[in-house]
């Protein structure tokens, strides 16, 4: 990905001093977005065999947005300076079988993806980490973890965070650096029962921001002057503050407002 855009600013280069990851440095945000016509669309295209939720799409679109609109939040801080990634990847959140811990499947260049593409990425290896169990990396790493009296977890986390995270250099034995979690987290906390969440930006990861789809509801809303049921979504982010304001924040929302009134777009790559 060609950079076309310097992020450091004397705000920016300011503001990685002046904030701490992730004690003080977050902005929370959250919008109502109507998803009424974007359940048709995915309801049409599980009829067609395409093994979607509304999540997919939401997916896209947001990777699409870094890329085309806010590549501000395609940044991450190392050694004082906010570093522009060369990709889009996604980390997406997944419930584990017995409903007790969390793993989570890496996206690659979420942005260039189809919906199509997107559904079979997804269903194999979120079935493969389900099924790996600790086989998967992210859970032998806490399982190794796990095992560690402490404190000795805790000066291994504080070793790790300073050399992949400060000074943004590869563990090549654990296969940490950092990019390991991507461009940003996406979890669906609606598929757990809880309407609205503000996660904690992980430690560990270099990521700009979490974003988190909420719980769908009907509610009233006024379409071209009637009141009408719709269907809402809450979708909330945190922030990195370090990396962004919330004015990026408000344009990631504007732009997946008016995404979701053109889905079809989604059906086809974006190389």
């Amino acid at each position: 990905m060609k950079q076309t855009f310097d992020p450091n600013n004397p705000w920016r280069l300011a503001a990685t001093s002046i904030y701490r990851k992730p004690v003080d440095a977050k902005i929370y945000g959250s919008v109502e977005l109507d998803v009424t016509n974007l359940e048709a669309f995915v309801a049409e295209k599980r009829s067609q065999g395409v093994k979607i939720t509304l999540m997919h799409p939401l997916l896209l679109l947001t990777a699409r947005a870094l890329r085309e609109e806010v590549p501000e939040l395609n940044c991450y801080v190392r050694r004082g300076k906010l570093i522009h990634r060369d990709s889009i990847d996604v980390t997406v959140s997944v419930l584990m079988r017995d409903s007790q811990q969390m793993s989570s499947v890496l996206v690659p260049h979420a942005d260039k993806m189809s919906l199509q593409e997107l559904a079979e990425f997804l269903e194999e290896h979120v079935q493969d980490t389900r099924q790996g169990g600790l086989q998967n990396k992210s859970m032998h790493g806490k399982s190794v973890l796990a095992r560690l009296p402490w404190p000795f977890r805790d000066w291994l986390m504080m070793l790790v965070r300073r050399i992949s995270i400060d000074w943004g250099l590869n563990i090549l034995p654990a296969k940490i650096n950092p990019n390991s979690f991507g461009s940003f987290i996406l979890t669906h906390i609606g598929s757990v029962g809880l309407d609205i969440g503000y996660p904690a930006l992980l430690p560990l990861s270099n990521v700009s921001f979490v974003f988190v789809i909420g719980s769908i509801n009907t509610k009233p809303a006024v379409v071209d002057g009637e009141i009408v049921p719709r269907r809402i979504m809450n979708l909330s982010a945190t922030l990195d503050h370090r990396v962004a304001d919330g004015s990026h924040g408000g344009k990631l929302f504007r732009y997946l407002k008016k995404g979701i009134l053109r889905p079809e777009r989604l059906e086809h790559p974006n190389p």
